[in-house]
């Protein structure tokens, strides 16, 4: 399986989504430093939401095979500036979280186009309360 590192802002699904990969209970908790696990490395939302702790994303990064932007789609605002993703010389893929939570379809497709927009190449939109769309994300990484 493919090594995976979040990235998103905080509340919006990383840990939840790790727990689920690692097959884990799934219980909220604060990420609160960069967490690596067997196949995942978790990191804090304060990561993408303050410019200047990219480069512990980036350094933190060396150590994935893929990168995944995570992006809440009951969140109308989004933390990835455009072609964020060309900082990373790795696979990028984006991953709608909370799609369970949606009001409306365009929730989702706003969320798509965050990603998108951050140049993500490969988009998952994901509900890992109601295990929608996960198994398609594990393929991915398994492949």
């Amino acid at each position: 399986m493919k090594k995976l590192i979040v990235a998103g802002s905080t509340g919006s699904g990383k840990t939840t989504l790790c727990q689920w990969l690692h097959g884990q209970e799934i219980a909220y908790k604060k990420t609160q430093a960069i967490e690596t696990l067997d196949q995942a490395i978790d990191t804090p939302g304060e990561c993408i939401e303050n410019r200047y702790l990219y480069k512990m994303l980036l350094v933190s990064s060396v150590d994935a095979d893929v990168i995944g932007l995570v992006q809440d789609c009951t969140k109308e605002d989004s933390y990835f500036p455009p072609a964020f993703a060309t900082v990373f010389a790795k696979p990028v893929i984006g991953i709608v979280t909370k799609v369970e939570l949606a009001q409306t379809l365009a929730q989702i497709a706003e969320a798509r186009a965050h990603l998108q927009a951050a140049g993500a190449e490969y988009i998952f939109e994901v509900s890992t309360i109601e295990n929608v769309g996960v198994e398609a994300l594990r393929n991915y990484l398994e492949a």
